[in-house]
């Protein structure tokens, strides 16, 4: 009798441990991605090349870190009007590297390439920081590639700032674009676009707005 309960008393810490070694051994099977950062995806532009888009593929001559492997992940609350929307990818905010400006005519196809569909409640572009177009999304979800024109804009050296507004989270996305516009928008009387009211005006998918 003494012997057994001798021999219970040196195997229960061996138990335990075995118990302990087998409960994190399952762990780790059961839920890998608890201990690696899992990448979200979620869209950004490609046409015209966005900085995302540049630092994804390479055309940069500096270092953009981790915007490079996630071009799609420019995410941050509505309703900024930075490039990176006061998120984590900060580079794209600074206007001093030399980031590439592909030359484009004055009607110019902006599209994403979309790797979650979100239900979208609108898209919005803004030329030189001026909002010039909003797209209702509906709440639906997009398709694979979402593309939006934007036409009559001015000539000479612009960036275009893209928002995807997400419509069941209070996020969006975040594209910002450089491009050289070749070519002036027709010249309305005295400067202004006809009938708009606004000097400099840009029309956009038929309507027209200030910039």
């Amino acid at each position: 009798m003494n012997r057994a309960r001798s021999a219970t008393s040196r195997t229960r810490p061996l138990l335990t441990a075995l118990a302990a070694v087998a409960l994190a051994g399952g762990f780790l099977v059961a839920s890998p991605g608890a201990l690696l950062p899992q990448a979200q995806a979620h869209g950004w532009i490609t046409s015209p090349p966005s900085r995302a888009d540049h630092c994804a593929t390479g055309t940069v001559s500096f270092d953009c870190g981790g915007l490079q492997y996630e071009p799609q992940s420019v995410e941050a609350p509505k309703g900024s009007t930075q490039c990176s929307g006061g998120g984590g990818f900060t580079v794209v905010d600074d206007d001093s590297l030399p980031w590439p400006r592909t030359t484009v005519g004055s009607d110019t196809t902006f599209r994403w390439q979309i790797t979650a569909r979100h239900s979208t409640a609108t898209w919005e572009y803004f030329v030189d920081g001026q909002l010039v177009k909003t797209v209702d999304g509906g709440g639906a979800q997009p398709g694979a590639t979402v593309e939006h024109t934007l036409t009559g804009l001015p000539a000479g050296d612009h960036t275009i700032l893209a928002r995807w507004n997400i419509a069941d989270t209070v996020n969006a996305f975040y594209q910002c674009v450089d491009i050289t516009v070749t070519g002036a928008a027709a010249a309305a009387p005295s400067g202004a676009a006809a009938g708009s009211g606004l000097p400099g005006a840009v029309r956009v998918g038929g309507g027209l707005s200030a910039v």
